[in-house]
């Protein structure tokens, strides 16, 4: 069947209990026909949500090569519950620990860990402790979970003296505390890409102006072999760009077929 002609995948809402017990929502696609060759489980950037449309189109791309994809709302964003101002890289990596002990009960562990931006290094952290992952993808994601910071580096006096200041995030306010930045001194990816001890696979655009592509040379030479980089060129960040979504998405699926 020609790619074009693919039936849509199906794609349903459901919900589960997050690393500090609030109830996170998330949408799992699934292939239209067969059973899935496997799960992939997909983690947001910094203050984004499951439904960004490139997350989506990179979903649907994988659930029309037989790759079931689990995709949800980190707590205090999107439609999940919670209070964002009490989240750190740390309650990241707890709420992706808890999706994967969702799936593995409802469905199957992921056998693929893939992250998008802040994301990216939370599915790095996360790999070290999901023995039924196979392979992990990073989409932009910057080497030092830290970098986040640089969004708001304006505010960090305000932050540290006041215990909490208000910042705009891609026209959106949102409260940082000042546990959020502690939180980010202590989480260096450098032992966990050591530790890794599975294949990665990196993508990243030379264009990308919010993380440096600087990042993805860094991460490469931290992780061990396996290890695959390539070239998102002419996309932006947030991979807005539905050719650039789809393409990565495509990307992902040959890439993981072998350790399928």
């Amino acid at each position: 069947m020609a790619k074009q002609d693919r039936p849509a995948p199906t794609s349903t809402r459901l919900r589960f209990r997050g690393g500090q017990g609030q109830s996170l929502v998330a949408r799992l696609d699934l292939p239209s026909q067969g059973e899935p060759v496997a799960y992939a489980l997909v983690a947001h950037c910094f203050t984004c949500s499951k439904d960004l449309k490139p997350l989506v189109n990179i979903s649907r791309a994988l659930a029309g090569r037989g790759i079931g994809v689990f995709r949800f709302d980190f707590t205090g964003l999107g439609e999940s519950e919670g209070d964002f101002t009490d989240t750190n890289f740390s309650t990241t990596v707890e709420d992706l620990l808890a999706a994967v002990d969702h799936m593995r009960s409802r469905m199957a562990a992921p056998k693929l860990l893939i992250g998008h931006s802040w994301g990216g290094t939370a599915v790095i952290r996360a790999a070290t402790e999901v023995s039924e992952a196979a392979g992990v993808v990073t989409i932009a994601a910057p080497y030092d979970p830290s970098h986040v910071a640089n969004v708001f580096a304006d505010t960090h006096d305000e932050i540290r003296q006041s215990g909490a200041a208000q910042v705009k995030i891609a026209g959106r306010t949102f409260t940082i505390s000042r546990q959020f930045l502690e939180d980010l001194e202590g989480a260096s990816l450098r032992q966990s890409l050591s530790a890794l001890n599975r294949p990665l696979l990196i993508l990243h655009s030379p264009q990308d102006r919010v993380v440096n592509i600087d990042n993805a040379g860094l991460i490469f030479k931290a992780a061990r072999h396996p290890k695959s980089f390539i070239a998102l060129d002419g996309a932006d960040h947030l991979l807005l760009g539905p050719e650039h979504a789809r393409y990565a998405g495509e990307l992902i699926a040959q890439w993981a077929q072998p350790y399928l």
